[in-house]
């Protein structure tokens, strides 16, 4: 563990079982946990308000699958930015070897 980090960073759950909250979609019964343990994720977009869990459980998904991850900000990021990522992920399905 890096003392340095902030709290925040430290207690970030870095598995789904370690991952608290939103049981109505992340519960062990549910589609999601199911998806994801299976690594049978295609894509998925976390929306809310701030502090509900998007970032954490998005890198939980990241820690747990071999998919590629693009983060992206709707606040800070371009359409510019947008656009090349759904090119590279449409590339990624059409020629999955890449």
């Amino acid at each position: 563990m890096d003392i340095n980090k902030p709290l925040a960073y430290r207690m970030m759950p870095k598995t789904l079982d370690e991952y608290v909250g939103q049981e109505h979609i992340l519960g062990k019964d549910k589609i999601l946990y199911r998806t994801i343990k299976a690594d049978r994720l295609s894509s998925i977009i976390l929306w809310g308000p701030p502090g509900c869990g998007k970032t954490s459980l998005a890198k939980v998904i990241s820690n747990t699958t071999k998919n590629k991850f693009y983060r992206i900000n709707a606040v800070t990021s371009g359409v510019a930015e947008i656009k090349k990522i759904v090119e590279e992920t449409q590339n990624l399905l059409l020629n999955p070897s890449r």
